[in-house]
């Protein structure tokens, strides 16, 4: 019976990493990322495995893409002061 369930979350887990890959903004690549690490922690709830996926969960679809969030934001602030000068 899980068989069919671990496909789909399988599917789903390569759909968004293809996302990942895919997408050009890097702000949009954090928000892509975020869906990516539910559909692992998912996908290790789905694998009895539900204290990595809590893990996962926290760390990979919430700490992670808020750090590259606000590097991203930081960098853009830095080029629209011109402090972000080409070494």
């Amino acid at each position: 019976m899980d068989d069919p369930l671990i496909v789909v979350v399988l599917l789903l887990v390569a759909a968004a990493a293809t996302a990942a890959v895919a997408v050009r903004d890097p702000a949009r690549q954090a928000l892509v990322l975020a869906v990516l690490g539910v559909c692992l922690a998912l996908l290790f709830t789905v694998t009895q495995a539900p204290d990595v996926g809590l893990s996962q969960l926290a760390v990979g679809s919430a700490v992670t893409p808020l750090l590259i969030m606000l590097s991203v934001r930081k960098v853009r602030r830095r080029q629209k002061d011109g402090k972000g000068k080409a070494r």
